[in-house]
């Protein structure tokens, strides 16, 4: 009998006594967590956990944990990390749900091998790999399903960062503030083109009013997106080109081509309204009798 077929069997055997000792383990360490995880739910996972492990331990080793056996102790911790993930637990309490399971399992291996020491020390051995393999595993897969988290907030945080205004029948604004690089365009530019074709807009001012500094590779990405803006059939006005932002384009000798730049977002508004051939007057005030 080999060292992972002793302790699936150790764990059939004794299976409701490491449950109870394993699950006042995981509570000690989950608690102040309110209603992200119930107790139920420790419970409820602890228990299937310990089913599907002794499952994949009676047919093959942890050495082939890539392997098809051990596909549904995968899935479970797939589904355990993201979970956790979005929960807001943090690496190391996710990972407690595998490495608290060592205390209550060793003191079971102690007292099954008690009379042979190089039974229990083989079986403490393997059992070590086991959860070893499986912590790092969880960690793992948390961290890519934080890191997934992590990459749709930001790109949220940069579609909220990038309104696109109607400011009148035609014309759209796009005010940008930060930095602008590879990533933030192509949203820029979905968002600005998305906006172009649900309002059948034929002018978009991009405004870098609150773009701190213009260098080559910021050029680069407002030509992009002017030049996806006029394949939408929309012209194009920047706005915001503020003295040191000229002499920046200047210096590094970047051609805006054709583009129309004004120096602020209201001297922008102006020439788009006159090109759809719309003017604005001020009202006099009426006489007061």
């Amino acid at each position: 009998m080999t060292a992972s077929s002793r302790i699936a069997e150790l764990l059939q055997k004794n299976e409701k006594d490491i449950q109870a000792d394993w699950l006042k383990e995981q509570l000690a360490a989950t608690m102040g967590r309110g209603q992200s995880l119930t107790d139920a739910d420790v419970r409820e996972q602890s228990r299937t956990f310990l089913s599907t492990l002794r499952n994949a331990l009676q047919k093959a080793d942890i050495e082939q944990f890539a392997g098809d056996t051990w596909a549904p102790v995968r899935q479970l911790l797939n589904e355990l990390s993201r979970s956790r993930a979005l929960g807001g637990f943090s690496s190391s309490e996710t990972a407690t749900f595998i490495f608290s399971l060592k205390k209550p399992l060793f003191a079971r291996l102690r007292a099954e091998f008690k009379s042979d020491p190089e039974a229990l020390a083989d079986a403490l051995w393997q059992a070590t790999l086991i959860l070893d393999k499986l912590g790092l595993y969880t960690t793992e897969i948390y961290i890519e399903n934080r890191e997934g988290v992590i990459a749709r907030q930001q790109r949220e945080l940069l579609e909220l960062s990038t309104p696109v205004v109607e400011l009148w029948e035609d014309i759209v604004a796009l005010p940008l503030v930060g930095t602008l690089d590879s990533q933030r365009t192509q949203i820029v530019m979905e968002t600005l083109l998305q906006k172009i074709v649900q309002t059948g807009a034929s002018i978009a001012i991009i405004d870098i009013t609150g773009v701190p500094t213009v260098d080559t590779l910021v050029a680069q990405h407002l030509l992009k997106t002017v030049a996806a803006t006029r394949l939408m059939g929309a012209d194009c006005i920047i706005s915001g080109i503020r003295p040191q932002i000229a002499q920046t384009i200047v210096h590094l000798g970047v051609n805006l081509g054709e583009v129309t730049t004004k120096a602020s977002l209201a001297d922008a508004f102006q020439v788009a309204l006159k090109r759809i051939g719309t003017t604005i007057t001020k009202q006099s005030a009426p006489v007061a009798r």
